[in-house]
């Protein structure tokens, strides 16, 4: 699978992994922070996951039960992240 990502490092790629994994966080804010769209996070998800975690991953983006493109949130939801969630800007994660 041949496909270009902007080069991040292993904490990043974590990061990313991690992002993707929690329902409220949307593809969106994924793009904002990493420059990553939702195919290249498909992608990089396949790739890093194992196949069985991945089909799974996929089931719950697509069941509806996941919040995880902006269009289909409801507009109570107005954040990226979550209250417990550490500041991170311009695809730097603050110390911890």
């Amino acid at each position: 699978m041949n496909f270009k990502l902007p080069p991040l490092t292993e904490r990043e790629l974590n990061r990313v992994i991690e992002m993707a994994w929690e329902d409220r966080t949307p593809f969106e804010a994924i793009e904002v922070q990493f420059d990553l769209s939702e195919k290249d996070v498909i992608k990089l998800m396949r790739k890093h996951l194992k196949a069985s975690s991945f089909k799974l991953w996929r089931k719950r983006v697509n069941s509806g039960v996941s919040q995880k493109h902006l269009k289909k949130r409801s507009s109570e939801i107005t954040r990226f992240k979550s209250k417990s969630q550490r500041t991170i800007a311009n695809n730097k994660i603050s110390k911890r």
